[in-house]
């Protein structure tokens, strides 16, 4: 009886040696802080380095759903600033990670360059240098510029004070940018090409409104998508300042009619001194 009680003991309680030493959430100290090895992976640098190593893997990138921003950015782009709201509860972080809409892009700018510089009846070699400025300088340089300094002001002005403890990603600031650039490049280096030598610089008055109402529709586009960009973030405040630039463009697109200016003549003699 003693050994048939024994048994018993054994089957049907638990030995403590068995009982796990960790809790679930092993990851959460107690002071509910991310220990190290977590913390490390949420790091800028951590973040960047792997947004930089899945640039060379193509097979890991999803292009249907940066094709799909891409078309949502001119019909509906609040739609896309929602998935980014998507990506911060399930990745814990604002910028994009998967690079496929950034290599859409470039794209998208070489092949649009290549037509301007067809346009302009440049030749091969003016035309690949073309496309170095435009990618290198117009794209990447302005847009590492734009995307700090808009990065300084958000952190430094926008952010509300009881919301101290976040702080705007300089990754999402970059992400912002191109988003706000793309629909100004498919205006003004693809849709204006169809128009330029028959229209936009024939030195009319119907070539400087033709010309300058695409400048208007581009730069307003850039205007408004970079708005919906931070009015997303929920702990930044006064965002609609980031509207304040449409006054002096819409008054600088009267002045360009009144004068007989005409943005695309310049843009393209710019283009042309570039490559001489």
């Amino acid at each position: 009886k003693f050994l048939q009680n024994t048994c018993k003991r054994n089957v049907f309680l638990p030995s403590r040696k068995m009982l796990p030493s960790t809790s679930v959430n092993s990851s959460v100290q107690g002071n509910g802080v991310l220990n190290s090895r977590d913390a490390a992976r949420h790091t800028a640098g951590a973040k960047r380095y792997k947004y930089l190593r899945r640039l060379f893997r193509f097979r890991q990138m999803d292009f249907e759903f940066a094709a799909w921003q891409m078309l949502y950015l001119f019909t509906s782009p609040q739609r896309v600033y929602r998935n980014f709201h998507y990506r911060k509860q399930t990745k814990d972080q604002w910028a994009r990670d998967d690079p496929a809409f950034l290599v859409l892009l470039s794209i998208w700018l070489c092949v649009s360059t290549i037509g301007f510089g067809f346009v302009l009846d440049m030749g091969f070699f003016e035309t690949i240098k073309l496309l170095l400025w435009v990618v290198l300088i117009d794209c990447v340089g302005v847009g590492l510029l734009i995307a700090t300094l808009m990065w300084f002001i958000s952190n430094k002005y926008l952010v509300k004070r009881q919301s101290r403890d976040y702080d705007v990603e300089w990754g999402y600031a970059f992400d912002v940018h191109l988003n706000a650039f793309y629909p100004l490049l498919v205006i003004l280096h693809f849709i204006q090409l169809f128009f330029i030598n028959h229209v936009i610089l024939t030195d009319t008055f119907i070539g400087y409104l033709v010309g300058n109402t695409l400048w208007l529709v581009a730069v307003g586009y850039y205007i408004y998508v970079t708005f919906l960009g931070y009015s997303a973030l929920p702990f930044l405040k006064n965002t609609v300042i980031l509207l304040y630039p449409f006054a002096p463009l819409i008054l600088l697109y009267g002045l360009s009619l009144a004068l007989g200016w005409n943005f695309t003549h310049t843009l393209c003699s710019f283009y042309k001194y570039r490559v001489k």
